[in-house]
């Protein structure tokens, strides 16, 4: 696995929001990268990342796009196990069931993607998607990545 330069934290080794930031830059599609995701906080067993608001994310009606969200979630898992573990690694899906809970208008939204198991060959992550400045979740997502090798 390739470790970036991660400091420790009770015997965990986490990476920075800039660190984070440039795995978004470096190993993603540029249809990932052009939902403009930055990344806000990053810590042992979790991450939150900030999807902005944007015209050209919305479905009909006027709210935010599933598929936005969804991408959103997918993303912050990879910054989220790429923290746990010190830094990006080959990773993959290999499932995201999501439900959506109330649309998002106007609104920049919040993914905060905690780990609930890391293993040596799984790591199993829930996302909760909110809203800026709502404290009910818009969306709710969980998520299963393999490590090959």
């Amino acid at each position: 696995m390739a470790r970036a330069a991660g400091r420790r934290h009770n015997d965990t080794v986490t990476i920075s929001t800039a660190e984070a930031d440039t795995i978004l830059a470096d190993h993603f599609a540029p249809w990932v990268q052009a939902l403009k995701l930055s990344v806000t906080e990053t810590g042992d067993r979790h991450a939150v990342l900030r999807l902005p608001w944007s015209d050209e994310l919305t479905r009909e009606g006027g709210g935010l796009s599933g598929q936005a969200l969804m991408a959103a979630a997918d993303t912050a898992t990879v910054v989220a196990v790429s923290a746990a573990r010190g830094g990006f690694g080959p990773m993959t899906t290999i499932q995201q069931s999501t439900t959506f809970q109330r649309a998002v208008v106007g609104a920049d939204v919040l993914v905060t993607a905690r780990i609930t198991k890391l293993g040596r060959r799984l790591a199993f992550v829930d996302v909760v998607m909110t809203a800026e400045g709502e404290e009910e979740p818009a969306a709710h997502a969980s998520t299963v990545y393999a490590f090959p090798g």
